[in-house]
């Protein structure tokens, strides 16, 4: 069930760029839609609760694009698939051709959402808002072990079709490939607070999968 709360924001959001509320209404139930299918266990409505509280912490020079892009970034997500950014950027930009936003700025929305892709690679250092979307989205690697353990048991039911022959070796080369990395989080208060719970849970769980899977329930 879409939360009220969660609803009055998505018209806050859009009623400035689209004041003609049946629209609005309807694309936010294709959103609550999307985000509440049943394959979904992590990239759910919860997921993007969590975002859009972590960008409201900090000043952004364009919230508005930053807050639209949350919304969409998950809105398209099929595990076994690798062109669910693209997508999702694609239902953004259709549903923005009908608001007031602007050509320069929706391409943005879409950018954002693209740059979920992948989160190890280099990014714009003085990009401010692209930074902090994109270390909200990882918020959950620094989360407390209890929550991040929960995290990783909805990621292994959303690959449920892949049996653990195959999904251990991909989930331990994706869990190496983000220890590796130099940097998680950009943004220095987040970086300050989450990476070092972040490292810590990342290497339980490789470790746990080098001893053959997650830890029971």
């Amino acid at each position: 069930m879409l939360p009220d709360a969660l609803a009055a924001r998505w018209h806050a959001l859009t009623a400035p760029l689209l004041p003609a509320a049946a629209p609005r209404q309807a694309e936010l139930q294709r959103l609550a839609a999307a985000y509440s299918a049943p394959e979904r266990h992590y990239h759910t409505l919860g997921h993007l609760e969590n975002l859009l509280h972590q960008v409201a912490r900090f000043p952004l020079q364009d919230a508005a694009v930053v807050e639209l892009a949350v919304w969409y970034h998950d809105a398209v997500y099929h595990a076994l698939r690798s062109d669910n950014e693209e997508k999702s950027a694609e239902w953004a930009l259709a549903f923005l051709a009908q608001t007031t936003l602007g050509p320069a700025r929706a391409a943005r929305v879409a950018d954002l959402i693209r740059r979920t892709h992948d989160h190890t690679q280099p990014q714009p250092p003085a990009d401010a808002d692209l930074l902090l979307f994109l270390d909200a989205d990882l918020s959950i690697l620094g989360a407390p072990a209890a929550a991040y353990w929960a995290y990783a048991r909805q990621v292994r039911r959303e690959y449920r079709l892949v049996p653990d022959l195959l999904y251990r070796p991909g989930r331990r080369k994706v869990l190496a490939r983000l220890l590796e990395a130099p940097v998680l989080f950009h943004t220095p208060a987040l970086r300050a607070e989450l990476d070092a719970p972040a490292r810590r849970n990342l290497a339980a769980e490789l470790a746990a999968w080098e001893r053959g899977g997650l830890p029971a329930e």
